[in-house]
């Protein structure tokens, strides 16, 4: 009996000893975890922060150097349209126009298309084609922006002014209410062509950006929908685009993004004149190619004029944004509502 007392005591105080190390194992591995996210949490945080801090550092420095030329011109050098370097008179109405114009315009045709590739990519593409078509999309997305404006100049341009912008001043040009619009003289330069241009440039990243996220709705709601009888455009607008609505507004945000801050594409078929655009057909000029044109001879307060039109150009951005978001916001708010 003592003898098996004993054993039995033994392997008890094993046992104990065995918990009790487990659970110390346990305590050190916790911790360690513990550790592990503490160090991976602030890492994280800390690349956050440079961003946040590297934008913060942008903004006061264009701010800081644009000083001088908002403490002359004021508030009004937003509206004004002089634009005379010899005499220092200048105005960023010209430059703001020429931008929101030919963003507009490539917006206006590149959503469109790129939402109908997008659908005919998800909804209808054979399976054969949809891998190559896909990948030849996202290799447009990759071309550099300088080789659109040569593009643009020397094939886009001939091309425009021949068979498109002739054509529309001879039927539109004498019209009432919108002939204004078409005049000009028809050289292939133009705010209409730097749009044009600008939807050749955003296209691929919006369509891309739709296509994925069309692409993540769930088969079992596409499914529910077809069976209840719903047709392809009836799924699309009231099952896909309500589920992908973020990500769709997100990549039109992106080209908007793009297409606002694009400069040697637009550079090379705006036209570049520094007056206000009286037609589609008109040349004119854009922040970004403004920058471009005269950065590298500026000088004194001519360079505090182009980081305040910099400034500008950061703060329509912002804008834009800012706006999405808030009719992100509003929409969402509206569904659960």
């Amino acid at each position: 009996m003592s003898m098996e007392a004993s054993m039995n005591s033994s392997s008890a105080q094993n046992e104990s000893v065995k918990t009790e190390s487990s659970q110390m194992d346990m305590v050190v591995i916790a911790k360690r975890q513990r550790f592990q996210d503490i160090v991976f949490h602030r890492l994280t945080q800390t690349f956050s922060l440079m961003v946040l801090l590297a934008l913060t550092g942008i903004i006061v420095s264009l701010f800081i150097n644009a000083w001088p030329a908002f403490q002359k011109f004021g508030i009004n050098f937003i509206w004004r349209v002089e634009w005379d370097i010899v005499n220092e008179e200048f105005g960023a109405a010209i430059s703001i126009v020429g931008t929101l114009a030919s963003a507009g315009i490539a917006m206006l045709i590149a959503v469109p298309l790129a939402f109908g590739i997008a659908v005919f990519l998800t909804e209808t593409c054979p399976t054969w084609l949809r891998r190559p078509l896909g990948t030849a999309i996202e290799l447009l997305a990759a071309v550099p922006s300088i080789i659109y404006g040569m593009f643009g100049l020397f094939v886009f341009a001939p091309l425009f002014a021949d068979y498109m912008q002739v054509p529309l001043q001879k039927i539109l040009g004498g019209m009432p209410l919108v002939g204004f619009l078409f005049g000009g003289s028809t050289n292939g330069m133009g705010i209409l062509a730097a749009g044009i241009v600008l939807a050749f440039m955003v296209l691929p990243f919006i369509a891309a950006v739709m296509r994925d996220v069309f692409e993540i709705t769930p088969p079992i709601l596409r499914e529910s929908a077809y069976g209840l009888g719903c047709t392809t455009w009836e799924v699309i607008r009231n099952v896909v685009l309500p589920y992908t609505q973020k990500g769709v507004i997100g990549g039109i945000m992106l080209g908007l993004g793009r297409a606002l801050g694009e400069t040697m594409a637009v550079t090379f078929v705006i036209g570049n004149a520094n007056r206000m655009p009286t037609s589609l057909f008109s040349p004119g000029t854009s922040i970004a190619s403004t920058l471009a044109n005269e950065f590298g001879e500026a000088a004194e307060f001519h360079i505090a004029t182009l980081f305040a039109l910099a400034f500008l150009l950061f703060a329509i951005t912002f804008v834009v944004l800012a706006m999405a978001k808030v009719l992100i916001n509003r929409t969402e708010k509206a569904k659960g509502v």
